[in-house]
């Protein structure tokens, strides 16, 4: 696992945290002695962090059971279970939700007691935001290898989003569906993680033969799915195709939306997109 490690960025403002597979971008502005106190704090908080999320990781790689949740003791651990609860009707693990836990549990750490304008910690695209009155935050839309101009979107603080997660084929996961990107804006990152995570699985065409399958653990023997079949490759689709899938994942991302449990969503998947919610785009 290595140590932790932290540094500033070349640009003065940015603090990098990692630690084997957790890499943490992080940013507090307002006033420079609060800001500085913002980041010592969330360097305090990520000492020994990995420590605590490996001492569970068999009870975090197990699928949720709701009438029998497992006995997760760590703040993180419980962060994932309590995000991914809501959705094991489907097969999912806490592990769904490990990146946006990770960086909610930081960004709470780093803004208390401080005053500042804005705050966000991003775990490698999963991104816990703080917003004081009157502030906003421009969020990217991740896209896919086709989708490159779907812009950014404005989250202000009227607002109930502070977190943004961005799952599909080609990430730091392996996916079960074949979008290319899926990004979510809900109430924490944890949630948009979980969230983004399910609606890129139900992005499929299922036995389509241009989508190339292959059981998850032969491509990462740690990973939480097992022996089901990720998505390894995806060949051209018809526009029809690409239709037909994305309206898939729009159905879950219409479900979770219609009970509170996201605020938007933007599914990519080729020359296509689909959009859940107050997301306008705007240009870069």
């Amino acid at each position: 696992m290595g140590v932790p490690r932290g540094r500033m960025l070349p640009d003065g403002r940015r603090l990098h945290l990692h630690h084997g597979p957790i890499d943490l971008v992080i940013e507090a502005e307002g006033d420079p002695d609060e800001a500085q106190a913002a980041l010592l704090q969330a360097a305090r908080r990520f000492d020994g962090l990995l420590e605590e999320l490996v001492e569970e990781l068999p009870l975090l790689r197990r699928p949720l059971d709701p009438a029998a949740p497992p006995p997760l003791q760590g703040p993180i651990a419980r962060r994932m279970m309590a995000a991914t609860l809501p959705f094991a009707e489907v097969f999912v693990t806490p592990m769904a939700a490990v990146a946006g836990a990770v960086a909610d549990e930081v960004l709470e750490a780093m803004i208390v007691g401080r005053r500042l304008r804005k705050a966000y910690v991003n775990d490698g695209g999963d991104v816990a935001i703080h917003l004081a009155p009157g502030e906003e935050m421009r969020a990217a839309l991740a896209v896919g290898e086709r989708a490159r101009d779907a812009g950014t979107a404005v989250i202000g603080h009227a607002d109930p989003a502070r977190g943004i997660a961005t799952s599909g084929r080609g990430g730091r996961s392996l996916s079960l569906g074949v979008a290319e990107a899926v990004t979510v804006l809900a109430p924490t990152a944890a949630l948009a993680d979980a969230a983004a995570t399910l609606i890129a699985n139900a992005v499929d065409l299922p036995g389509h033969p241009a989508i190339r399958r292959g059981p998850a653990r032969d491509e990462d023997p740690d990973s939480d799915l097992g022996d089901r079949l990720a998505t390894l490759s995806v060949g051209p689709l018809a526009p029809d195709e690409a239709a037909r899938a994305l309206e898939a994942g729009l159905a879950v991302a219409q479900t979770f939306r219609a009970r509170g449990l996201i605020q938007a969503a933007a599914l990519f998947l080729q020359n296509e997109a689909r959009v859940c919610g107050p997301i306008a785009p705007t240009p870069d």
